[in-house]
């Protein structure tokens, strides 16, 4: 997890405990960092502008001031809920870690009843998700999509045949329940399209891309589509 996206993901933990707050050790253990970077990114939060509160001495801890955060938001409780319903539903999807914790932000600052009403409703909607991506495979093929760098990864075909590549990501594609990257593999000097679930290990490179665009791929299917905000 880049530094900014734990930053972010620091506030709404904070936001989340409320008033009575969050220790340092218990952050640093969720985040899977020391207690001196938390302590470090605290400080960080608090110097732009984020209205954070300390309590020193045992039981003590961190919080961000009542009202120093987003106003309510206007979402009737099934809205909430379809949101939380399709990101659980999707745990291999990328960027899905990301939109998980947009829509605990989006909970967290509804209007109690709201809140208490998708709460209970929750209960009533099961989902039985698959085992997911390695969550390192899948971080590293999300940070090379967004900041267009060249991916090295170990893949495995279905054949059974272990290759490394440098891949230029173009796009991700869902398809029948699986997730692809689809790129530029400089190893076959052309485009391909990998499965997440065959990616044993991704690195991201220093490498830019060199300015393949999805115009490649050609355009969806008739059943598919782009995420675009229409």
């Amino acid at each position: 997890m880049k530094r900014s996206e734990r930053l972010h993901a620091l506030s709404e933990a904070l936001r989340r405990g409320g008033k009575r707050g969050r220790s340092a050790e218990g952050l640093a253990r969720e985040f899977g960092v020391s207690v001196r970077t938390i302590k470090r990114d605290l400080r960080a939060l608090e110097a732009s502008g984020v209205p954070l509160w300390s309590r020193p001495g045992p039981g003590g801890g961190y919080g961000i001031v009542e009202g120093g955060s987003l106003p309510p938001v206007a979402l009737s409780p099934a809205q909430a809920l379809a949101l939380l319903a399709a990101v659980k539903a999707a745990p291999d999807a990328p960027y899905s870690d990301l939109a998980a914790a947009a829509v605990r932000k989006i909970v967290d600052v509804l209007d109690p009843r709201t809140r208490e009403q998708v709460s209970e409703l929750a209960q009533r909607v099961w989902v039985d998700s698959p085992p997911s991506t390695s969550r390192s495979v899948r971080s590293a093929c999300e940070q090379a999509m967004t900041d267009q760098r060249v991916l090295r990864i170990d893949f495995v075909s279905a054949a059974g045949e272990h290759t490394r590549r440098d891949v230029e990501p173009i796009l991700f594609a869902g398809t029948h329940g699986s997730w692809y990257l689809i790129g530029w593999c400089r190893l076959r000097g052309a485009v391909r399209w990998f499965s997440l679930d065959r990616i044993r290990k991704a690195t991201l490179t220093r490498h830019p891309c060199s300015g393949h665009t999805a115009d490649e791929i050609g355009t969806p299917p008739d059943t598919a589509a782009s995420v675009t905000l229409d």
